[in-house]
């Protein structure tokens, strides 16, 4: 299985000078936990959830000044849509992240995946795996 097959293909995107509260507002009304930050049509960062407690909140900088620039991770995570589902799992724990955007092979965005996407995946291709196992096989009764 892909990841194509089990990302979210709709994804809100926001701007490098979106302020703080725009990015939070979206991940409470969308029920995110992180959104891509773009230049243009380049991603350029992230801002999770996290980011926007500890870099946002937790210093002693004006949260009502800051923009997603200000507060997200600069080295962004991805994944390919035609890696296998395995391979972003095996990405995700290495990396220790839950969620990564993904990107088609001109590197542009078309989805987000997420570790409960992966991990439904799996639990479904066990699933199928046993249902097969399970059936008798043809000819026999």
């Amino acid at each position: 299985m892909l990841v194509r097959d089990v990302m979210t293909p709709e994804v809100v995107v926001l701007p490098l000078g979106a302020s703080l509260a725009d990015v939070a507002r979206r991940m409470r009304d969308e029920d995110i936990g992180s959104v891509p930050i773009s230049e243009g049509d380049r991603l350029v960062g992230m801002v999770t959830d996290r980011d926007v407690i500890i870099r946002g909140l937790a210093d002693s900088a004006d949260p009502t000044r800051l923009t997603a620039a200000d507060v997200m991770s600069h080295k962004v995570l991805y994944c390919f849509e035609e890696q296998s589902v395995d391979d972003a799992l095996q990405n995700m724990g290495e990396q220790q992240v839950r969620r990564l955007p993904v990107l088609n092979r001109d590197k542009r965005l078309v989805g987000m995946v997420s570790l409960g996407d992966l991990s439904q995946a799996q639990a479904r291709k066990a699933g199928d795996a046993l249902k097969d196992i399970s059936e008798p096989a043809p000819g026999s009764a």
